[in-house]
């Protein structure tokens, strides 16, 4: 069995977290965004699903940044929305934010987010840790 490091790192720009839970950790070389909100200073940007989904793109990047890592090293994101009929806008949003980069993703329809969201987005980023 090989042991994996895991490391919190601290608040550095991004969303604070809404529930006990760690923004983004490092285990091995996997740096792991928890679930990101469109939240901007505590409350929901307006302007729906476009609007929600560029600001929770915006608090992952400045999650990845605070590990050292930037969102073209993102892998896998884990998307929620609360209206799949959103999807096309989602897409939009979501297209813009990642620029070039295309990671493999999961886009699931769910009943209701935290805060009363209607888009989350979790991000896996590979980075070998330097040793």
């Amino acid at each position: 069995m090989v042991a994996m490091a895991t490391s919190k790192k601290q608040q550095s720009g991004g969303a604070k977290p809404v529930g006990p839970y760690t923004p983004v950790v490092r285990a091995g070389d996997w740096i792991i965004v928890s679930g990101q909100l469109g939240l901007l200073d505590g409350e929901l940007v307006t302007g729906g699903v476009g609007a929600q989904t560029r600001q929770a793109i915006i608090n992952v990047k400045a999650h990845l940044k605070s590990a050292g890592v930037a969102i073209s090293d993102v892998k896998k994101t884990l998307c929620f929305l609360t209206d799949m009929d959103n999807f096309d806008s989602f897409n939009a949003a979501y297209t813009d934010g990642f620029g070039s980069s295309r990671p493999a993703r999961s886009t699931i329809g769910v009943a209701a987010l935290p805060r009363g969201g209607v888009v989350e987005i979790e991000a896996w980023a590979y980075k070998p840790a330097k040793a």
